[in-house]
């Protein structure tokens, strides 16, 4: 008996039997993938912590993050320990890197005690101390990380985002934006002032390192506002740490 394909029922069956098989293929590869996604997720920010601190591939011009098969043991190399400030306690933590501060400063909006990792590397003599960073760009969110010695003069930035304009807010990732950070200082005097994306600083090759100021983008200034927005109010959660590492 010939099946009738020009009945509504039959265009309602077949799709719903399609439904079930797409969806069912669906969750057998988001399962069966999700263990490679969270490993992927896990090298991803540590490649990301490293290259604060300076640790990567880069040429003269690109942003090379040390390779996945080795980073691994290179962040075990660099980073020689892992903290969690969570109000006025600090303990250890060898996972500190999984934190997610996205979740954590919605718990403090929430009147609940945020988790904030903090990660101290040594390279080549030096400690680092690098701190998440996470902000609200044009579109949506941008983050990274910035290494910071006892100083408090920057030393390293990584900045990413989730949809800042391409050739525009999205060159917050680019060697020529990031590299100017290193060597200003996030304090003005004695306060935390972060450093500002400063369109028309009159300092364009950012040459000058005590003015708590970076030259800002063409074409995205919202997104630069952003990224000075972050900086400082991702820094004024770990002024009480920050702190007990200065030299004054």
């Amino acid at each position: 008996m010939a099946i009738n394909t020009d009945k509504n029922s039959y265009t309602v069956i077949f799709a719903a039997i399609m439904v079930v098989v797409v969806g069912s293929i669906l969750a057998f590869l988001a399962s069966g993938l999700s263990t490679k996604i969270k490993e992927n997720e896990r090298f991803e920010k540590q490649q990301n912590i490293l290259y604060a601190m300076g640790v990567n591939e880069n040429d003269e011009s690109s942003v090379t993050f040390i390779a996945k098969d080795k980073v691994e043991s290179e962040f075990s190399s660099y980073i020689k320990e892992q903290l969690v400030i969570e109000g006025d306690e600090i303990t250890k933590n060898d996972e500190a890197f999984l934190i997610d501060l996205k979740k954590e400063l919605a718990a403090k909006k929430k009147g609940e005690t945020p988790k904030l990792p903090v990660f101290i590397g040594e390279k080549d003599g030096k400690k680092y101390h690098i701190l998440p960073l996470y902000g609200k760009g044009l579109w949506d969110a941008i983050w990274g990380f910035v290494a910071i010695d006892e100083t408090l003069t920057v030393q390293g930035v990584y900045f990413d985002h989730k949809a800042e304009t391409p050739g525009l807010g999205a060159n917050i990732k680019q060697r020529y934006f990031m590299d100017d950070f290193a060597g200003e200082s996030i304090l003005k005097g004695d306060s935390y002032a972060g450093i500002g994306v400063v369109k028309g600083n009159n300092d364009p090759l950012n040459k000058t390192k005590d003015d708590n100021e970076v030259d800002a983008m063409a074409g995205a200034t919202i997104t630069g506002n952003g990224v000075t927005a972050m900086i400082k109010e991702s820094l004024n959660l770990y002024k009480g740490y920050l702190e007990t590492i200065r030299v004054k």
